[in-house]
């Protein structure tokens, strides 16, 4: 990849991944107390909508920007090794390994914005003080795995879902797509992957809200979904659906079309 691209697609990432997090942040709010174990009302209702979300701008630009740098990297340098049959493979792994490396940066952001939505009267510096408190910078990671184990399938259905709705519209049309096409696009790859993931979604938050020294808190995905549905059912698994769906459709709308403009801009 050459240095213009990368510093492209690092600047695009950054800013797009800024522009949906903060546009769409009370959906994400609403998301979490649904899905958090004490329930919506307990864990602050309509009320501090905005809780957490210090730690959401602090860490959608470089967690952002190291996805999609990671991402076209990877495309980058594999492409001329795949054929147009096996894209989508190459999409699935690009997406993958930038959702690992991304991570590193959005666990810690997770933890900290999960804990002010669902104790708005902390505040976020509280929240991290005390979590680095009690549980030293591993606390900033709990979730990890369940975090990773939830962003690679999403990323694996989201972003070839993706690459092939602008290949088929550009198909259609016999020209490339414009970025609001590359958005419309994106609000259908994202909506649908945010739907067949919820389960995995809401496994994640519960281990991140849980108390330390708590079965939950352990970290393990499959226990946590096998709690949720023998206290809850279908019900539980898919707790927050409906503002999850509707925050990843609108957000890849904006996340995935700001992205191409902006990408394209600058290049």
């Amino acid at each position: 990849m050459e240095a213009r691209e990368f510093v492209a697609s690092l600047v695009a990432g950054g800013m797009a991944g800024m522009c949906v997090d903060l546009t769409l942040f009370p959906l994400d709010t609403m998301k979490t107390r649904l899905q958090s174990q004490q329930g919506f009302s307990k864990a602050g209702g309509f009320r501090g909508i905005y809780a957490g979300v210090p730690s959401a701008a602090i860490g959608s630009f470089p967690n952002a920007a190291l996805f999609f740098v990671t991402y076209e990297c990877t495309k980058s340098a594999l492409g001329p090794l795949v054929s147009t049959k096996t894209a989508p493979l190459l999409h699935m792994f690009a997406a993958s390994l930038g959702e690992m490396v991304a991570c590193l940066i959005r666990v810690p952001t997770e933890v900290v914005k999960q804990r002010s939505q669902a104790c708005p009267t902390l505040g976020t510096r509280k929240v991290f003080v005390d979590t680095i408190r009690q549980e030293g910078i591993p606390g900033l990671y709990r979730g990890f795995g369940s975090t990773v184990k939830r962003e690679i399938p999403f990323a694996m259905v989201q972003f070839p879902l993706w690459e092939f709705l602008k290949v088929l519209w550009s198909w259609k049309q016999n020209s490339a797509v414009d970025s609001w096409q590359s958005a419309v696009c994106g609000a259908f790859a994202g909506g649908f992957s945010a739907a067949v993931t919820t389960p995995l979604d809401v496994a994640k938050t519960r281990i991140m809200l849980a108390k330390k020294g708590t079965r939950t808190a352990s970290g393990k995905v499959l226990p946590t979904l096998k709690n949720i549905w023998n206290t809850q059912g279908i019900s539980g698994l898919f707790s927050g659906i409906i503002p999850r769906v509707t925050w990843i459709s609108l957000g890849g709308f904006l996340f995935l079309g700001t992205y191409d403009k902006v990408h394209k801009l600058l290049l």
